[in-house]
């Protein structure tokens, strides 16, 4: 190449020219990445800050909520053991009435089985089998109003 008259560039020069100009640009594109980088870490720093305060605020709010489901959590258990005393008072009336109904259901085998030898007992088993079986329609039906209450 000649500039002047009689000034000759070599090759290696050019090759020179040529790789500055490339570095130069190279470095112009490295400026403008590291300004997009450093506005995307404000960006993210401030992000960060908001998410750090919300998280306080809902940490406070959880600790509330919390709390309040202890004091509940503690009524309950406070109500179930006041109650507890009534369920087995049921549960023990329920086992008292199904002995009942055992010790029934032997006298009226009794009935039956003496009533085949007297015509007297065997009429003193059915209006007893019958009085009974009454009673224990009336509980049974007692029992079931209670039930579905």
């Amino acid at each position: 190449m000649i500039f002047k008259e009689g000034t000759y560039m070599t090759m290696g020069q050019l090759a020179g020219l040529i790789a500055a100009i490339a570095f130069f640009v190279l470095v112009l594109f490295i400026g403008v990445f590291l300004v997009r980088l450093s506005a995307t870490l404000k960006e993210t720093k401030s992000s960060v800050a908001v998410l750090t305060s919300d998280a306080d605020a809902l940490s406070k709010e959880v600790e509330v909520i919390l709390s309040n489901a202890n004091e509940l959590l503690e009524d309950v258990n406070k109500k179930v053991a006041t109650v507890d005393p009534a369920f087995q008072a049921v549960a023990d009336l329920g086992t008292s009435v199904s002995e009942l109904n055992d010790a029934t259901h032997k006298v009226t085998d009794r009935f039956k089985s003496s009533g085949k030898k007297t015509a007297g007992t065997g009429i003193a088993a059915t209006v007893g089998k019958t009085v009974v079986e009454s009673i224990w329609k009336h509980h049974r039906a007692k029992k079931a109003k209670k039930s579905e209450i």
